[in-house]
C-alpha cells in the first residue's frame, strides 16, 4: 500500500527552538506517566443481538462464510486449530491441554482420574449402573437398541455396518 503524502522536515526553524521544545515535551511525559489514562474500549457485556448470553457462543455471530465456527473452521485459519489440522487443545503433538501424560484424552484417561470416568472404570455416559445418557431405559446403548429406534439400525432392523441390504446407502 503506498503512501499519497510525502513527509518532508520542516528546516526553516531554528536548531534552538528545537531543543527547547523537546524538553518541554520530556517534562510533559514524565508528568502523564503519573497520571492514570483513559480505559480501552471493549465491546459490549451482554447479549447479542440474537438474544444469546455471550457473543462468542452465539452460532450467528460466531459463524464464518463457510457455516460452520469461526474458531474452529480450518478453512478461515481458526484460533483453536492447530498447524496439523487438528483441534489444538486434543492434538498430542502439539501438547494439547486435553492430553494427559499417558497419551490419552484427560477426561477419559483412568489413570489421572478422568472426570468421564464413573467410580465402575467406565466411561460415565456409557455406564449403566450410573445411568448415563447414551444407555436407552431398555438397558442397552442408545445408538444400537431397535426398540428405541437407534442410529446405528438401518430400515431393515440391523446394525448399519453389517446390513448387505443397505449396502452404502445407510
Amino acid at each position: 500500500m503506498e503512501k499519497t503524502t510525502i513527509w518532508r522536515p520542516n528546516v526553516r526553524i531554528d536548531i534552538e527552538d528545537v531543543v527547547a521544545d523537546a524538553e518541554v515535551a520530556d517534562e510533559v511525559n514524565d508528568a502523564s506517566l503519573t497520571k492514570k489514562g483513559t480505559k480501552r474500549k471493549r465491546a459490549h457485556v451482554g447479549p447479542c443481538e440474537h438474544g444469546v448470553k455471550y457473543r462468542s457462543y452465539c452460532k450467528v455471530c460466531s459463524a464464518c462464510s463457510h457455516g460452520r465456527r469461526r474458531s474452529t473452521c480450518k478453512e478461515c485459519g481458526g484460533a483453536s486449530i492447530c498447524e496439523h489440522g487438528r483441534v489444538r487443545s486434543q492434538c498430542k503433538e502439539c501438547g494439547g491441554s486435553e492430553i494427559c501424560e499417558h497419551g490419552r484424552r484427560r477426561s477419559l484417561c483412568k489413570e489421572c482420574g478422568g472426570g468421564s470416568i464413573c467410580e465402575h472404570g467406565r466411561q460415565r455416559s456409557q455406564c449403566k449402573e450410573c445411568g448415563g445418557g447414551s444407555i436407552c431405559e431398555h438397558g442397552r446403548r442408545r445408538s444400537t437398541c431397535k426398540e428405541c429406534g437407534g442410529g446405528s439400525i438401518c430400515e431393515h432392523g440391523r446394525r448399519r455396518f453389517r446390513c448387505k441390504e443397505c449396502g452404502k446407502e445407510c
